[in-house]
Parts: C-alpha cells; sequence; structure tokens
C-alpha cells in the first residue's frame, strides 16, 4: 500500500512538474548597451591564439583587431558585405560588424538592433534568402549561423564552419539562455 501511495506521489509530482514548464515561454531581456558592446564582449572571450586579424565597422572608418559599429546610411554596402537585405536596414537603427581582414569569406559577423521585435522573423528570413542567394568573390564560406540575443538583438555570421562554430560558442557563453539559434546552414 505503501508503495502505490509513493509511486502516485510520485507520478502527481512529474505531471504537475510538466504542467508548470509546460507553460508560456520565459522571454529573456538582455543587457547591451548597443551592437558593438555586444560584440566587443564576445570577442573580448576568445584567448590570444583564438583571435585572428580582424577588423570592425565600415571600410571608411575601420576598428583594427575589434568590433566596430557600422554606418546604415551605407545600406547597399553593408547588404553586399553582410547579406542584410536592404529593405531589412530599415527596420534596425544599430549595427556593428566583425570580419576577418585577410579574407572576409572565413569570417563576417553582424550584430544588428531590431527597432520592431514584430519584425525579426522576416529580417532573419531575409538574410538567410540574401546569404544563399549570395554570388560570393573569393572563396565559398561554409556555414552560416543566425541568432537572437534577447528580443531585440540579431547576431549573424558565416565563413569556415570552425571560425563560425566557435563564435557561436563564445556568443553563448557570454549570453547564456538568451541567445537563440535561428537558422544554422551549411553553405
Amino acid at each position: 500500500m505503501m508503495k502505490k501511495i509513493l509511486t502516485l506521489l510520485l507520478a502527481g509530482a512529474m505531471v504537475f512538474g510538466c504542467v508548470a514548464c509546460g507553460g508560456a515561454e520565459e522571454k529573456v531581456t538582455v543587457e547591451v548597451a548597443d551592437t558593438q558592446e555586444l560584440l566587443t564582449k564576445v570577442w573580448d572571450t576568445y584567448a590570444e591564439d583564438e583571435k585572428f586579424f580582424a577588423m570592425g565597422g565600415h571600410f571608411e572608418a575601420p576598428v583594427d583587431n575589434g568590433p566596430g559599429t557600422y554606418d546604415l546610411a551605407k545600406a547597399e554596402d553593408l547588404m553586399i558585405s553582410f547579406c542584410i537585405p536592404t529593405d531589412a536596414i530599415a527596420m534596425v537603427d544599430d549595427a556593428a560588424t566583425i570580419m576577418h581582414a585577410m579574407n572576409a569569406n572565413n569570417f563576417s559577423a553582424a550584430a544588428y538592433h531590431v527597432t520592431d521585435s514584430a519584425n525579426m522573423q522576416t529580417i532573419v528570413d531575409g538574410i538567410k534568402t540574401q546569404t544563399m542567394n549570395n554570388q560570393w568573390l573569393c572563396g565559398f564560406p561554409e556555414k552560416l549561423i543566425i541568432v537572437t540575443v534577447g528580443e531585440d538583438y540579431l547576431v549573424t555570421a558565416f565563413g569556415s564552419a570552425d571560425i563560425v562554430d566557435n563564435f557561436n560558442a563564445k556568443l553563448a557563453e557570454v549570453y547564456g539562455n538568451a541567445v537563440v539559434v535561428s537558422v544554422e546552414e551549411n553553405l
């Protein structure tokens, strides 16, 4: 009899636990000052032997060996270099980039602050389509990731699979469960 009661109590606890966990998805907020800070926090976690010669920002005002803010007025350049459709650029108000300085197709990453999180999936879909249909010069990237960080930041990276995977791991290390992978594709 005691065994049956214990079994019923355990079953009840499991059902209650499943119901409690099966509620609405918890929204994860993240404290980020801007997109350059977001990428800089990730870059700063790299060990010296993991870092590569990198530059960030726009070609007219580059930042050596780290991320830099990208001028959204340079929409066509941003689309060409980071595969964000020009119509999606109107849905963001801040961008930062970092790329491999010797070959951008080895690694290119961008972070965007999305002004209305309702537009997040539209931007994700646009970047994925633009990246998959891009006419690559100077080599072909192996992998693409697109992740959200919190509710209103979007991060994209493409390049060599090992470099992109390491970047993704570092992003998760810094921002934990605020990081949600939306797209992970081999190119």
